[in-house]
């Protein structure tokens, strides 16, 4: 369609009525302007990816678990809505503290850290988490789960989660309030963008200094993570925030392309939730469309939606919108999958190299 023309839909004068479905709420925004419209349609792009049963990667940033959105991935998790995941090591440890029923509360963001610290409460913005009760707790059982009897051999971060989802769900008080526990009886794969950056690689620092080795396998992890895209007849991402698990996501189109020559051309869809300005160059706001010169995605033009706007705030209308109007998906099962679809992608790379598209271009 040439958006230089005057056509569209046209722009209603918006009435809400109390007893409005989420979807009908979601069609509010659709038809009306900025963010409010790409919110709407993100939502119906979610929806889409799901009928045309997409391949979905969820990427989560920032600090969404600490305050109960673990549980909205659970749910999108059982209904087939979310294939594989990437996110960060804060938000798996912190997700770990609701299955053993450690405390964590509502707080203020207008307070007294100094007095805070004495008090022994640790912040993140308006939530509160205790010292000992919660923090040091979790670090005795992130040290009891990955100790001495953890394998010594290369592993993956989504073999890592999956281990603490198992441990959680066999062990814990309430494994029912951990996406980890679901992703692990789902077989969703877990991977984690930044391992070192976070509690649960510093609670391997015990065994380590008693001579126990970690051999983390990051190189199988991003050929695995390609993998997933490169057997999937169709692909998308639902980005939660920007940084590095954004990135990991992304980088499986410029990793089958630019590096193996595949020549697949990256994602399909891809809906981005973010607060980041995309003028000052940090990836966390780099658009959609830019990744298309990187071939991270398949169209600039179609099949791609940005959000500027809190996450905490959009998530759970795009997640409810799903929820209510689409039918569940049997489940993918990706991680029993990870080493049949690792070993397709190498017999294709060593079948028949293929040439870059400089080199083709030369014929």
């Amino acid at each position: 369609m040439d958006h230089h023309k005057f056509h569209g839909k046209d722009i209603p004068h918006i009435k809400l009525d109390p007893n409005m479905t989420i979807e009908e709420l979601v069609e509010v925004f659709a038809r009306s302007g900025f963010n409010g419209r790409q919110l709407g349609e993100a939502a119906k792009l979610y929806a889409k990816m799901i009928k045309e049963n997409a391949t979905i990667c969820l990427t989560v940033s920032g600090a969404m678990t600490p305050v109960g959105f673990g549980g909205i991935i659970k749910s999108l998790i059982e209904r087939g809505f979310v294939d594989w995941i990437i996110t960060t090591g804060a938000n798996v440890y912190h997700e770990d503290h609701f299955a053993w029923g450690l405390p964590i509360k509502q707080g203020h963001f207008d307070v007294d850290d100094m007095k805070l610290y004495e008090n022994e409460i640790v912040r993140i913005r308006d939530v509160y988490i205790k010292f000992y009760e919660t923090l040091e707790a979790e670090d005795q059982i992130i040290q009891k789960m990955f100790g001495k009897d953890f394998p010594d051999k290369p592993f993956t971060t989504a073999e890592f989660c999956n281990l603490m989802g198992k441990i959680s769900k066999e062990k814990s008080k309430y494994p029912e309030k951990s996406f980890i526990t679901t992703a692990y009886e789902y077989d969703v794969p877990v991977y984690i963008s930044t391992m070192k950056d976070s509690s649960l690689a510093l609670n391997l620092a015990v065994q380590r200094l008693e001579g126990k080795v970690y051999n983390l396998d990051f190189v199988r992890e991003i050929i695995e993570q390609a993998s997933i895209l490169f057997n999937s007849k169709k692909s998308g991402i639902l980005e939660l925030g920007g940084g590095v698990p954004k990135n990991t996501a992304q980088q499986t189109g410029p990793l089958l392309d630019q590096i193996l020559r595949r020549n697949d051309g990256g994602q399909d869809y891809i809906i981005q939730i973010t607060d980041a300005r995309p003028d000052t160059g940090g990836l966390s706001g780099a658009t959609l469309q830019e990744g298309k010169s990187w071939g991270k995605v398949q169209d600039s033009h179609e099949g791609v939606v940005t959000v500027y706007a809190d996450a905490t705030i959009a998530f759970p209308i795009l997640a409810l919108y799903v929820l209510s109007n689409q039918k569940p998906r049997k489940p993918k099962r990706l991680y029993k999958k990870l080493d049949d679809f690792y070993q397709n992608l190498s017999k294709d790379y060593f079948k028949k190299p293929m040439k870059s598209k400089k080199q083709k271009s030369r014929k």
